[in-house]
C-alpha cells in the first residue's frame, strides 16, 4: 500500500507541475494577444491619420492656395486668354520639312513624322 501511495503522489506532482505550465503558457499567449491588439489599435489611429491627411492635402481650395502664393499662378479668365489661329496659305506641322542627321538616314525622318504619316 505504501508504494501505491508513493506513486499515486508522484502521479498527482506530475498533474499539478503540468497545470502550472499550462497556466504559464496561458499567460504568455494572453500577454502576445494584448500586445497585438495594442498595435492593431495603433495602426488603425495611423491609418486614419493619414486618411485624414491625404485628403485634407488633395482639397481643391489647400490646391488653389499653394497655386497662387507658391507657384504664382492666376486663374485664367475670359479677358486675358488668346486664341491663335492659322493664317489660310500657312504651312501646318504636318507639312514642315523634317530635320534629319549629317548622315541623312531615312530612319532618322522616319522617326521624327507623326504616326499617321509612316
Amino acid at each position: 500500500m505504501n508504494r501505491l501511495n508513493i506513486f499515486l503522489l508522484i502521479v498527482v506532482m506530475g498533474c499539478a507541475l503540468s497545470v502550472v505550465n499550462a497556466t504559464n503558457q496561458q499567460r504568455q499567449i494572453f500577454i502576445q494577444l494584448q500586445r497585438a491588439l495594442s498595435q492593431e489599435r495603433q495602426l488603425q489611429q495611423d491609418y486614419s491619420q493619414l486618411q485624414y491627411q491625404q485628403s485634407a492635402l488633395s482639397k481643391t481650395s489647400r490646391i488653389e492656395q499653394i497655386a497662387t502664393t507658391s507657384l504664382k499662378m492666376q486663374p485664367a479668365t475670359t479677358g486675358r486668354t488668346q486664341y491663335l489661329t492659322l493664317a489660310a496659305g500657312a504651312a501646318t506641322a504636318e507639312d514642315a520639312p523634317v530635320p534629319t542627321s549629317d548622315a541623312g538616314s531615312a530612319s532618322a525622318a522616319s522617326a521624327a513624322r507623326p504616326r499617321g504619316q509612316r
